[in-house]
């Protein structure tokens, strides 16, 4: 997870050194085991939110199986990019912290007052980012009901909070797919918003199976194991997991013959 930005520039200009990144057999930040690539668009009926399955540490892929998109409550989800152990305490957290609300205040936490509550986890945890130990860079994506819309939202490693209007990338293969979503969504014959379920799917395969190409820390799909993205739908009747059985004959028909 690349570190940029004027904040980290000026953290370099007065003498702060980061620990060596994965791989360099050097510092604390090279047997630390990270999730790699997430995305979340809009399509027609509210929000995909998709996520690659591997997780490494260094050049070791360290699991083949990881879930980066994690449902919080009925309507949101956080997916993770960076390290799992933090990434999963936060979830922990805020599942208790929305269950909790929903409990005593008898209704659900507002939309804001969920994207505050993931903001204060990452800024408590800037000690463990900035170390090398612990950076998380997670994309939240919910249904407001309030506004009767889903919404996404990503964040850096120090809590900064920002609206992805129609998508939103993080992780290590997301230079390669942040291109083709703006190409998709600025040029396409019809933006990502206005794509059915299917579509979307599609579209959402075929970016992982990109960023899997040229990104050796994406995993890619493993039709023999049956590994395929996790994926999730975010709608006015809440989250909805799309199982293997049904993205299996997409990737058949619509991704793996052009591969």
């Amino acid at each position: 997870m690349g570190m940029q930005g004027d904040f980290f520039q000026l953290l370099k200009e007065q003498g702060y050194r980061f620990p060596a990144p994965s791989g360099t057999g050097e510092g604390m930040g090279s047997d630390i085991t990270r999730g790699t690539t997430i995305l979340a668009m809009r399509y027609r009926d509210g929000v995909l939110v998709a996520g690659d399955r591997r997780a490494t540490a260094g050049n070791m892929v360290m699991y083949d199986r990881t879930d980066k998109v994690l449902e919080v409550d009925r309507y949101s989800v956080l997916a993770i990019a960076g390290v799992p152990a933090t990434a999963y305490e936060m979830v922990r957290i805020l599942e208790h912290s929305f269950k909790y609300y929903r409990r005593s205040q008898l209704q659900e936490l507002s939309f804001e007052g969920k994207l505050r509550a993931v903001s204060k986890l990452l800024k408590d945890n800037v000690a463990a980012a900035l170390a090398g130990t612990g950076a998380v860079a997670p994309i939240f994506a919910g249904y407001d009901q309030d506004q009767g819309t889903a919404k996404i939202f990503f964040y850096d490693i120090l809590g900064a909070e920002f609206e992805g209007v129609e998508y939103a990338v993080s992780g290590s293969g997301s230079p390669t797919i942040r291109g083709i979503l703006h190409y998709l969504n600025t040029w396409s014959a019809q933006p990502l918003s206005r794509l059915g379920e299917e579509e979307a799917t599609v579209q959402a395969l075929r970016l992982l199976t990109s960023a899997a190409e040229f990104d050796s820390a994406t995993g890619g799909v493993n039709r023999e194991a049956g590994l395929f993205p996790i994926m999730k739908l975010i709608k006015a009747s809440g989250v909805q997991v799309l199982p293997d059985t049904q993205l299996r004959p997409l990737f058949d028909a619509q991704v793996a013959r052009h591969v």
